[in-house]
Order: structure tokens, then sequence, then C-alpha cells
């Protein structure tokens, strides 16, 4: 029993770090962008969710890559800090596309949602695949 509790202080320091990042990322992201997420998904707006959600998904896929290969804390919080601002790249760059984004999703455009969702997604399936240090 207690060989398989020997990694839950790792466990719990890795699973800490990656609470408060995914906090900070969600604060950073949603100051980031022109519309406000948390206040649109109380009113019930679907397609703020939905883009709010995938681009989570987008951010954790590379921060449990980060977890998985970091040799320290510091690594798992430097590349933890990668992934946010490759998901606050891909919603300006989701802009230059669209330049009305923020005012499509904030109307409950689920199309203008997708298409940010999927690209924050395939963001971070890309920069988890990429985290091989």
């Amino acid at each position: 029993m207690a060989a398989s509790l020997a990694g839950l202080p790792s466990f719990l320091v890795f699973f800490g770090i990656a609470i408060v990042l995914v906090a900070l990322y969600l604060t950073v992201y949603t100051l980031a962008t022109m519309h406000n997420e948390f206040a649109l998904i109380r009113q019930n707006v679907i397609s703020a969710a939905t883009a709010l959600g995938f681009s989570l998904v987008g951010f954790a896929l590379p921060l449990a890559s980060a977890i998985v290969h970091a040799q320290t804390i510091v690594d798992c919080l430097v590349w933890g800090l990668v992934a946010l601002a490759v998901q606050i790249l891909v919603y300006w760059l989701v802009r230059i596309v669209m330049p009305n984004l923020s005012q499509r999703i904030a109307s409950g455009e689920m199309g203008a949602a997708l298409f940010l969702g999927a690209a924050s997604l395939s963001a971070g399936i890309i920069n988890a695949a990429a985290m091989t240090f």
C-alpha cells in the first residue's frame, strides 16, 4: 500500500500546478477575447460555451503533455505557459480570418464558435505532440 502512495506528493504538486495554470488560462483567455464568455455562458449562449470549452480542451492537452514530460516543476510551468500563449495566438489568428468573431459568438452563431473551437483544439493537439522535450 505504501508503495502505491509513494507518488502522491508528486501528483499533488503537479495537479495543483495544473489547477493554477487552468485558472490562469481562463483568466487570460477571457481577458484577451473581445466578448465576455462567462457572462454569455450565464445567459445560456451555447456558442460561447462551445468556443470556450473547446479552447479549454485545446489548452489541457498540451498541459497534460507538459506534465508527462516535465523533469521539474519549472519545466511544467514554462511549457504550460507556452500552451497558454499558443491558445491566445490561435484566437487572434482566427480573428484575422473572421474579424467579427466575438460579435458572432456573442450573438449565438454556432458556426463561428465551432470554427474557433476546432482551431483551438487542433492547435492544442499539435502543441501537445510537439512537446517532446
